[in-house]
């Protein structure tokens, strides 16, 4: 039994002194071999020798536990150790493995602190205990063993923190596949409801055959908007855009295509999209129909989902000396001012229960390439207003 509580099984080889026997070609001979004692004048080294002890150890064995006294050093002579930190789950997380010749248990040593790591045999091991006391003592006569130690010490938090910060690195890479996994996802999840209410509408056994012929174009603009989402996102990504705009449209009366083409869609959700084009200002712009179309699904359908059945949307247009000002206005319960500085950002979201965060920076982007702005704040509707701007052609 070692001071530190823990019950090695009975060997041959256990608790034996000090004495310089190989047991295989290769491995330490002596505790002065290892080079973090090669400072140690002999008299010290003798002491230290005498009062040392060597265990052999079957395979998962625990030779220190997290959290138990820093009673003594450790010097590992054959097999490999890994050095474990407690998580939430049962297997716990490694943070290094250790082969012949490592030193563990060192800092607890100095510290007089608790061990911060459990130390664990995943093979077959032989290793050297040396007790705290011992350590000390060479410690204070010998300050070249100290320099020695702290040295040890840098170089194994310096091989901590680049495993620390690879894991970090793969977990954010992690995170960030899941949150484009989650962004396509919720991209997609809208057009297929749609194909699929439209599907099963079309398909009827009593359906009129304009009633199939509509079904059919409503299937056609989802599949062509589920293409553009993609492509989208792949632009977004990329950090790219189309490389020109259309020529010019009249924008009042795409944007009234588009609102009786969402109003189908909206009222699938038992959500009223209101709009008033004879009132809408004349002009043409410039854009992308697909790109822009794409901005004002999401607007839409973002209020969608902050709205209960039998909520309301109003799209309106007005017009400036130099640009056409688009709003999307809801009676939802609106965006908190603390998210609103940062409402554009990727994966930024502002109550949504399956945001995603990444549809607004889209939006961002698209509007941008288009030469125009867009900002958010509170509608006259009491929830929330989403403002972009298109230059007119001059």
């Amino acid at each position: 039994m070692i001071g530190s509580g823990i019950c090695f099984p009975t060997h041959p080889d256990s608790a034996l002194r000090f004495r310089p026997t190989l047991y295989n070609e290769g491995v330490m001979a002596t505790l002065g071999d290892h080079p973090i004692f090669s400072c140690v004048p002999p008299p010290l080294m003798n002491e230290l020798v005498a009062a040392a002890r060597r265990f052999h150890l079957p395979a998962g064995s625990h030779l220190v536990r997290e959290g138990e006294p820093g009673d003594g050093l450790y010097l590992l002579e054959e097999g490999t150790v890994e050095i474990t930190l407690a998580t939430d789950d049962a297997c716990g997380r490694i943070l290094t493995r250790l082969g012949p010749g490592d030193l563990f248990g060192e800092m607890a040593v100095l510290e007089e602190k608790p061990r911060s790591a459990g130390a664990i045999a995943r093979t077959e091991v032989r290793v050297w205990f040396i007790p705290r006391e011992a350590v000390l003592n060479i410690i204070r006569q010998c300050p070249e063993l100290t320099l020695r130690f702290l040295r040890e010490l840098s170089r194994r938090l310096r091989e901590f923190n680049r495993i620390h910060i690879e894991q970090t690195l793969q977990m954010e890479r992690l995170a960030l596949l899941g949150r484009f996994a989650r962004t396509i996802f919720h991209d997609l999840k809208s057009p297929l409801n749609v194909l699929q209410l439209t599907a099963e509408m079309g398909l009827a056994p009593d359906a009129a055959p304009h009633c199939r012929a509509e079904a059919l174009q409503r299937i056609k603009r989802q599949i062509e908007r589920i293409n553009d989402s993609i492509h989208e996102i792949m632009l977004f990504t990329e950090g790219r855009a189309e490389a020109e705009l259309s020529l010019s449209t009249e924008y009042r009366d795409f944007l009234h295509s588009l609102a009786e083409e969402l109003a189908t869609e909206t009222a699938l959700r038992e959500v009223q999209l209101n709009w008033n084009s004879r009132s809408w200002p004349s002009g043409r712009v410039r854009l992308q129909p697909r790109r822009l179309r794409r901005v004002l699904q999401n607007l839409v359908h973002n209020a969608c989902d902050m709205l209960s059945p039998g909520g309301r949307i109003e799209l309106r247009l007005f017009n400036s000396s130099t640009t056409a000002i688009t709003e999307v206005h809801d009676n939802g319960p609106g965006i908190a001012d603390e998210i609103r500085p940062r409402l554009f950002e990727p994966f930024a979201t502002y109550g949504k229960a399956q945001g995603t965060g990444l549809g607004l920076s889209i939006c961002r982007k698209i509007i941008e390439d288009h030469g125009g702005t867009i900002e958010a704040g509170s509608s006259d509707l009491g929830g929330a207003m989403f403002r972009f701007t298109l230059p007119w052609c001059r």
